[in-house]
């Protein structure tokens, strides 16, 4: 089996192959079955989106931004923070950017809000470099996201309003759905990801072709 990092520096390489041509028609496809989904999880009302700025050769997802922000759903965007942590800052196209000071990222400009502004998300678009049919992901490798999802795990759902609690009366917690935005060939075979204890799998596979439920 090929070390994470072996598949992420592969996965690298080809992403900065592909022509512009190739990335347009990406975005595309990204923002009409990204958006697809999150209509359909929101069930015709206002949903509230974590989701996040590709740069360079990732995947394109401002026009995924610009289509939930005109189908009236909110954008929560990520804001690196010391002790890999991440904030969210409620993001529209009028939304100016920064430059991280902590991971080569573009970050919104805005009010600063703690993981605790999930509990009225709908759901989570995540950056990966690929995923599995077993629902293993492997992000950028700076950790950011596996701890913000860990964090949303221990979150106690007595707190969290509509998530409501376990059948036994015991607090679990926050469950959102999660997508993780790849290309098509990006998604590889159950087991190929090596998986480790601190790694949280994800639902979904967004990609230029289509959503692709995974686990």
């Amino acid at each position: 089996m090929a070390s994470k990092e072996e598949i992420r520096s592969g996965h690298r390489a080809a992403r900065s192959a592909l022509p512009p041509a190739a990335q347009d028609a990406a975005a595309a496809g990204i923002a009409s079955h990204g958006l697809q989904w999150a209509s359909g999880l929101a069930s015709g009302r206002q949903g509230t989106f974590a989701a996040y700025l590709g740069v360079g050769a990732e995947p394109p997802t401002l026009p995924l931004l610009t289509a939930l922000v005109d189908a009236g759903h909110r954008v929560l965007l990520p804001v690196c923070e010391p002790d890999i942590e991440l904030s969210w800052v409620y993001w529209t196209p009028l939304s100016g950017f920064v430059r991280s000071h902590y991971a080569p990222i573009q970050e919104p400009v805005g009010e600063r809000h703690g993981t605790d502004v999930m509990r009225d998300a709908t759901a989570i678009f995540l950056p990966a470099t690929a995923v599995d049919f077993s629902g293993n992901r492997i992000g950028q490798g700076g950790g950011y996201y596996d701890k913000f999802l860990a964090a949303l795990a221990a979150m106690s759902s007595a707190s969290a309003g509509a998530f409501g609690v376990a059948s036994d009366g015991a607090s679990e917690g926050v469950a959102l759905p999660t997508a993780a935005v790849v290309y098509d060939t990006e998604v590889l075979p159950a087991g190929s990801i090596p998986a480790e204890s601190f790694d949280r799998k994800v639902d979904t596979a967004l990609t230029p072709g289509g959503i692709i439920r995974l686990g």
